[in-house]
């Protein structure tokens, strides 16, 4: 069965979930013409429309592609087993990604929210505390590191003078442990600053979003044991979350997906505690922190989510 029919199924009630670079996906769905015939609200976790490649980087990445599999035209390229299309597309790591081809999504997405494209559509969007470290521990500190070279490279030596400046006055201030100093900066340019700017657009057109601040546990992706109730037992094999705290949670999400409104009441919170999650001001903004022992909305001020002198302006220039 097709989505399409999948969602005229439940009329009123389907609504994309995702995290992580699906999640960047899932906040461009909206953008998509006619879509908004199929849903009302979407979760986005750690993602938002950053997470796109221009027209020119998808060109460039569909050459290294070609050259690196020996192929000249698409016809080559329907010979290829996947598997060693999946392989080789190392070549082109964490560069896969939607295009903003100003045709079916476009040039400038975040504009696109602060034009009230997305208006209707109620939103769930957050990210989580150190969401790098859980690169780094797959990919070690040289890895961080090449990453970041690559991406120094290819895009932040192309910047302005100004936003050069800012960032290295950014780096200038965490310590130069491992790769520290290069994943704090990731966390700005990947998930904090784009996901506040993406809350901050969709309010000041009008619609709703309500943004939270996972920091239960630092890492990209540890609240999906929680969201997805399969959660981990052992504590050898990591983190072993308050079992309340993630029942509560999950409340959080469900009541959203059913009212549009995450807020809970003390008769429906897992706690017996009411919650009452704002949606984002860009008078007061306040986000939702998901800390294990204490839910509660904080100013966005106060958490320091984003740095709003040196990282949030870079969000214009799309630096996934």
């Amino acid at each position: 069965m097709s989505a399409e029919k999948r969602t005229i199924s439940f009329p009123g009630r389907a609504f994309p979930l995702w995290q992580s670079s699906p999640s960047g996906s899932v906040s461009l769905l909206p953008l998509l013409k006619g879509s908004h015939a199929y849903f009302h609200r979407v979760i986005a976790q750690s993602g938002s429309p950053t997470l796109t490649r221009s027209t020119e980087e998808a060109i460039e990445c569909t050459k290294i592609m070609m050259d690196v599999l020996g192929c000249k035209t698409a016809a080559d390229l329907m010979k290829i087993d996947a598997e060693k299309i999946v392989t080789e597309s190392e070549a082109v790591r964490l560069r896969i990604a939607p295009e903003r081809d100003g045709i079916h999504l476009p040039l400038d997405p975040h504009e696109a929210y602060a034009n009230g494209a997305v208006k209707d559509i109620d939103l769930l969007v957050g990210c989580n505390l150190r969401e790098f470290d859980w690169f780094a521990a797959a990919m070690g500190d040289e890895g961080i590191k090449w990453l970041y070279a690559d991406r120094k490279e290819r895009k932040l030596n192309k910047l302005p003078e100004k936003e050069k400046a800012d960032i290295e006055s950014f780096l200038s201030e965490i310590p130069e442990e491992g790769c520290e100093r290069e994943s704090r900066m990731f966390d700005q340019l990947w998930f904090n600053a784009p996901v506040i700017r993406m809350s901050e657009n969709q309010a000041k057109a009008g619609g709703k979003a309500y943004t939270y601040y996972f920091t239960a546990e630092p890492g990209h992706g540890v609240e999906l044991e929680i969201i997805f109730c399969h959660p981990n037992t052992d504590p050898a094999m990591g983190k072993v979350f308050d079992t309340t705290f993630a029942k509560t949670v999950r409340r959080l999400w469900v009541q959203f997906a059913k009212t549009g409104d995450p807020s809970l009441s003390t008769e429906i919170s897992p706690d017996g505690k009411a919650k009452s999650w704002p949606a984002y001001d860009p008078k007061d903004p306040q986000v939702m922190v998901l800390d294990e022992f204490d839910i509660h909305a904080e100013k966005e001020s106060m958490r320091k989510t984003v740095d709003r002198d040196r990282t949030y302006g870079l969000t214009k220039h799309y630096l996934f």
